[in-house]
């Protein structure tokens, strides 16, 4: 039986009667086929990408694997709609706390407070220290609080399996590839805050999605994304070096009075 996902940060959701995306029990995801050159041109890259040898498997698995398409029930009642069949990336975790690094986040805080995340609109227009602010409230033990502790900052961003090693793994393809240039698609970031409180590791992870406006490289590197990784991949460091940074620390009010908390379990 399908469902309405739940811990998507970004993009239409599909409740209300609106048309969006649904998973199953099995760990898939089905996202509706857009009825233009996007959803053709999503749907062509996954398939030349899991299919392309070239792509080694380490950089692979940076990628939601694809299921194909199939024809199912749209969530908004309309009948049998095309969907793209991905890999459902939050199955088999409980309180995930995730980010999506275009648009939104969410951030598990405890059971009593549930998941915080910003408005789209303020999203939209944050600036540098706001941005270190934010990848701080992610890996700190109470969103809640006046001065964020980033109290897993290490074991979520640091390591040799961490946010950071898996983001300069996937730079190192990106400085050599020049088969794909990737416009407005999304690193997701994720862990599980409840295990790093319990001393177990909180299996930190990447994953890129949102491939509506792939386009062929034709051999040039693509500067566009790589930058944008360096930049994510520069306020990481810094963080991991200073996390007690006071600049960012002096906006945490600002943020808490633009926000809302949700309940447990919504996204």
């Amino acid at each position: 039986m399908l469902k309405v996902p739940a811990h998507q940060v970004a993009g239409h959701r599909a409740d209300g009667g609106k048309l969006g995306p649904l998973v199953d029990d099995s760990g898939r995801f089905y996202k509706p086929l857009q009825g233009d050159e996007r959803g053709a041109r999503e749907v062509a890259f996954y398939t030349s990408f899991s299919s392309d040898t070239k792509v080694p498997d380490h950089i692979s698995r940076f990628f939601p694997k694809f299921y194909g398409t199939q024809l199912v029930e749209a969530s908004d009642g309309s009948g049998m709609k095309p969907h793209v069949v991905l890999q459902d990336l939050t199955f088999g975790r409980v309180n995930p706390s995730v980010m999506d690094i275009k648009i939104g986040m969410q951030i598990f805080g405890t059971k009593e407070s549930g998941f915080w995340k910003p408005e789209k609109k303020w999203i939209q227009k944050i600036s540098t220290d706001e941005v270190r602010l934010l990848l701080k409230k992610f890996v700190s033990s109470d969103t809640s609080a006046s001065k964020l502790d980033c109290a897993f900052a290490s074991t979520v961003y640091g390591g040799s399996k961490g946010i950071l090693s898996q983001l300069l793994e996937l730079k190192a393809w990106f400085e050599d590839q020049t088969s794909y240039h990737f416009f407005a698609c999304s690193i997701i970031m994720m862990f599980e805050k409840e295990l790093a409180l319990d001393g177990k590791s909180p299996s930190p992870e990447i994953k890129l999605v949102d491939f509506a406006h792939v386009f062929e490289g034709r051999g040039v590197i693509d500067h566009n994304f790589l930058g944008g990784l360096c930049s994510l991949i520069k306020f990481i460091s810094e963080i991991l070096t200073t996390p007690e940074d006071s600049a960012t620390n002096g906006l945490v009010e600002d943020v808490h009075r633009s926000h809302v908390y949700l309940e447990n379990g919504s996204a």
